[in-house]
């Protein structure tokens, strides 16, 4: 390990049940007295699959670098919207209110996620005090925690669900759909359960809307070319694909938000990883 590296532990916590359901959060911890920084890492899946072992690499490479990182086990598929983003705001206000004994610094707090795990790291950051999201109380809850995060990082997020939906039922309409849709539209239908909530849990149409939302610091990790996550919705206005969509987007609301494209054949490593870490160390500081 290079001298400039930390070594890192790795920890298990349940951090809520749901009925008999135990919820981990799996921190990826350097060694040291801390107390550190911390993010929070949401895995993709379309919103149906994947889990907290997606998470392992990206969350080993930043711990390394001295911010702490924590893949979260959280509701989806067949629970639907929201279940996710109420499991997230909980996570972000249990993190901060056990920060002590986590050796974390509760006033340094970040997310980020990967597809859909980028949504809902997103739509998070921008909602913190949604009503619905924070609807499960911490014990002996004051009220005085809250989720805000200082900063949100996205890799290839699905930032627009109703129009990746549609984008890809399109495409399977063709002589040959492309393998990538392969089961897509049904987890969103499983998820979403239906075009209205797709649209009113978007974070591109919240902005589009001028909903009164955050906008922290943001970074958006693009491999190009995807033709999954980097596609124009022929809805819009807007001559731009989605991410650069988006990006207008939250600039136009206020938000600082920095774009970096990188090779879609090896995003899956550290030409992704790296540009996380380096947002996070300015940001996290």
């Amino acid at each position: 390990m290079p001298a400039d590296l930390r070594s890192v532990t790795v920890e298990d916590i349940e951090y809520i049940r749901h009925g008999g359901r135990s919820m981990i959060l799996r921190l990826f911890r350097p060694e040291g007295a801390g107390p550190f920084p911390v993010v929070l890492d949401l895995h993709g899946g379309a919103w149906n699959k994947g889990s907290i072992d997606d998470c392992e690499a990206r969350d080993e490479y930043l711990a390394e670098t001295g911010v702490a990182a924590a893949a979260l086990d959280f509701r989806h598929g067949a629970d639907g919207y929201p279940s996710s983003l109420i499991d997230i705001n909980y996570a972000l206000r249990w993190l901060k209110a056990n920060a002590g004994r986590l050796r974390l610094d509760r006033e340094r707090v970040g997310i980020t996620g990967q597809s859909s795990g980028g949504h809902l790291a997103m739509l998070a950051a921008m909602r913190p005090d949604d009503a619905r999201y924070k609807s499960l109380p911490l014990p002996a809850d004051d009220g005085s925690i809250d989720a805000r995060v200082r900063c949100v990082a996205m890799t290839w997020p699905v930032i627009n669900p109703i129009s990746r939906y549609r984008y890809a039922l399109r495409e399977r309409q063709g002589d040959n759909p492309p393998a990538w849709i392969g089961d897509i539209p049904e987890r969103h239908d499983t998820y979403w359960q239906n075009e209205a909530a797709m649209i009113e849990g978007n974070p591109m149409l919240a902005l589009e809307n001028g909903e009164a939302v955050e906008t922290p610091p943001a970074l958006w990790v693009q491999g190009r070319p995807d033709p999954v996550h980097d596609y124009r919705d022929p809805a819009s206005p807007l001559d731009l694909n989605e991410p650069d969509r988006f990006v207008a987007n939250y600039r136009q609301a206020g938000g600082e938000i920095e774009i970096v494209d990188i090779e879609q054949a090896i995003r899956a490593g550290s030409a992704s990883f790296e540009p996380l870490a380096a947002f996070f160390s300015r940001h996290l500081s």
